[in-house]
């Protein structure tokens, strides 16, 4: 009798080691499978050219759009980035001189990239030609400030990158806080009641831009009005003269030297110093502002240009 129960014993104890080892290897076998789940998830988010799938939480990110750049470091997430425009940058993301070029700014060096093996690549409009050729290297997004929308195309890709970098909350904290400085900036337009001109200037020669331009922030984000609001939508800006700045005559004068920024020759680029602009309230008044090239034309719709922008414009206030 002792016998059959020690022997029934050892049977009982062998099922439930087994048991026990079945259970394990179930968990194991699970935690495994929950791990490669993770690492090859993706989601879908919209970008301007519509849906996109694209990898959440990519480790190795090519970008050559600026504004994006710097909404990636401002999220806490410019490790990622390993290749940008490098030889383009503003001054404001000269950190990222140190990650690998991954071409010019308007022509990327596809064979370089192709060898990376990015997990994700971010593009202006500037390489939009490039789309169908970078797409096939690596999943690719074209995240387009819309110059009829400016500020919710600019808000919807901060959001856009927060959800695919699973920084979301981060991403809404600090438009929050950019939006409430937003709002004083318009405020304090709104109430000077002052009517500015925005020029782009290059080796002397001038170009304007309205609402619904590249640089329509200034009118329909940060609140001031149009000295010309007959001024027509364009990539290039509306070619003018000194003569048509003198006949507008603005009380704000905004000042882009776009050869400042890239190169060239800057001596005819004193707009301030020009006789006819200082005949005008602006030019009288000292109200000619200087904005900051690099960020203005190299970059802009992301969270630390705008908040270099809005430095810029509140320099009308003082």
């Amino acid at each position: 009798m002792k016998k059959y129960i020690v022997g029934l014993s050892m049977v009982l104890l062998s099922f439930s080691l087994g048991g026990c080892g079945s259970t394990n290897n179930a968990e194991t076998q699970s935690s495994t499978e929950k791990t490669a789940t993770n690492n090859a998830k993706t989601i879908e988010v919209t970008d301007a050219d519509g849906q996109v799938t694209v990898p959440k939480n990519p480790e190795k990110v090519v970008v050559f759009d600026n504004g994006s750049l710097d909404t990636l470091d401002a999220l806490g997430v410019g490790n990622k980035v390993a290749a940008a425009a490098t030889d383009n940058l503003p001054a404001y993301l000269k950190t990222y001189k140190n990650v690998d070029s991954a071409g010019g700014i308007k022509e990327p060096d596809l064979e370089k990239i192709n060898q990376m093996k990015p997990d994700l690549i971010i593009i202006s409009g500037r390489q939009r030609d490039f789309l169908e050729q970078l797409n096939a290297i690596a999943p690719t997004i074209y995240l387009a400030v819309d110059p009829s929308n400016t500020w919710n195309s600019i808000k919807q890709n901060v959001k856009t990158l927060g959800q695919i970098f699973d920084k979301e909350n981060v991403a809404q904290k600090q438009l929050a806080a950019l939006e409430t400085s937003i709002k004083k900036t318009k405020t304090k337009a709104l109430e000077s009641n002052n009517h500015a001109l925005t020029v782009l200037v290059n080796e002397g020669q001038l170009s304007t831009y309205g609402k619904d331009s590249r640089f329509g922030i200034i009118y329909d984000t940060f609140g001031f009005a149009e000295s010309d609001d007959t001024i027509k939508a364009s990539t290039h800006g509306q070619s003018v003269s000194y003569e048509y700045i003198l006949d507008k005559n603005p009380d704000v004068l905004f000042v882009i030297d776009r050869t400042k920024a890239i190169g060239g020759d800057t001596s005819l680029n004193d707009v301030a110093a020009n006789e006819l602009v200082a005949q005008t309230t602006a030019g009288k008044n000292k109200k000619v502002i200087p904005l900051q090239s690099d960020v203005w034309y190299l970059s802009g719709g992301g969270l630390e240009s705008v908040k270099l922008m809005l430095d810029d414009v509140n320099n009308a206030f003082k």
